[in-house]
């Protein structure tokens, strides 16, 4: 099982960015030809990627080509940001990647923003992977796959001749144990546990609740938990609604999905403490299961997860490379990150889904 990763960044977007990272990846796995690659590009290319995947396909000898633009990327090297800039990953010697057919389970989904809805994510099979695109969820951001861009904009590949595990780290802080939604107007929460949502917002920070100025909206979110209450918090069940509003005089706060009368909700703040510990508990967690060590990993982050949310360093890239030395890498930062939770494939916000691949040979008992 061959596999490596090459980066290339330049100061002008041209299809020799694309050409380069294939090649150096080609070096380091020591293979004169790729059986597939996974290409991803910087926004610099996403209103016109075509050429830029035709030079990779021609730089490894290999029509299958797939991946996608986002605002940055990353291998086991380094991350890039604003700066033209091309990342691949290539795969040989019995490791590929196809199109998924409809038996297969586990999928690497990539999807542009406007090509997610709820009853594409509920179909069979378990999907890993991530929206490419920026903040405003808008944007000629493009999703390929087979050397070409994807009909409908997005895709799903399965790869052949590993054994995959996924994991995700939340990222965020409980602020308040789940309790249950009592009255509600809209997408405006007005009473949860025996008390205003506001009050119990403001309760949870050392804040002026009648001043709506003081309140990190940005950071703050509502969290809704799915499946049985119990332990729901530690076993990550739950959605993570972002507070869109707070509204002083009707003690309510507005949340951007609609809830529904007895659903439990709890308050969670961002902070990059509580996201970095977050992350070395989900590495702890694959050791644990896996001690066996992996061939090759992609992560996928959200873009409010990224450099700008560590002060300037990304700390889950940091982690998985410290935790994993060597171990080929490659991802990007997203606009909303897809893995399967609680029996069901979720859509994330702020959180590092990693997807570590393992030779497909089960351990033989001692």
């Amino acid at each position: 099982m061959k596999v490596a990763t090459g980066l290339a960044k330049g100061i002008v977007a041209t299809p020799d960015l694309a050409a380069e990272a294939v090649r150096i990846a080609l070096d380091r796995a020591g293979l004169a030809i790729a059986e597939s690659i996974l290409l991803f590009l910087s926004p610099d290319f996403a209103s016109a990627p075509q050429p830029a995947i035709s030079a990779a396909s021609r730089a490894g000898q290999c029509l299958q080509v797939a991946g996608c633009a986002s605002v940055g990327l990353f291998t086991e090297e380094e991350w890039l940001l604003d700066v033209p800039a091309a990342a691949a990953m290539v795969f040989g010697d019995g490791l590929g990647l196809r199109a998924a057919r409809p038996e297969d389970d586990w999928r690497l989904a990539m999807a542009a923003p406007n090509a997610v809805n709820t009853s594409w994510l509920v179909q069979p099979g378990r999907r890993y992977g991530a929206i490419s695109g920026d903040a405003t969820g808008q944007g000629p951001y493009s999703v390929w796959a087979n050397g070409r861009l994807a009909n409908g904009r997005r895709c799903e590949l399965v790869f052949e001749g590993s054994r995959i595990e996924v994991d995700v780290s939340r990222g965020v802080q409980p602020l308040t144990e789940p309790h249950e939604v009592e009255q509600l107007a809209g997408h405006d929460v007005r009473r949860i546990g025996g008390q205003t949502a506001l009050d119990s917002l403001a309760r949870s920070l050392p804040l002026d609740a009648n001043d709506s100025r003081q309140f990190p909206l940005h950071l703050v979110m509502a969290g809704v938990t799915h499946g049985d209450p119990d332990n729901a918090l530690a076993e990550g069940r739950y959605h993570l609604l972002p507070i869109l509003a707070t509204h002083p005089t009707e003690r309510s706060v507005t949340v951007s999905h609609r809830l529904k009368i007895g659903d439990r909700l709890f308050w969670a703040i961002r902070q990059p403490l509580a996201a970095e510990r977050d992350m070395r508990l989900m590495l702890d967690r694959r050791l644990f299961d896996s001690p066996r060590a992996p061939v090759f990993g992609l992560c996928f982050a959200c873009m409010g997860r990224g450099p700008q949310f560590y002060g300037g360093v990304d700390r889950d890239l940091d982690a998985i490379t410290r935790r994993y030395p060597g171990l080929p890498l490659i991802g990007f930062y997203g606009n909303g990150e897809f893995a399967p939770l609680d029996g069901g494939n979720r859509l994330l916000q702020y959180a590092t889904v990693l997807a570590l691949h393992y030779p497909d040979v089960q351990p033989q008992p001692r």
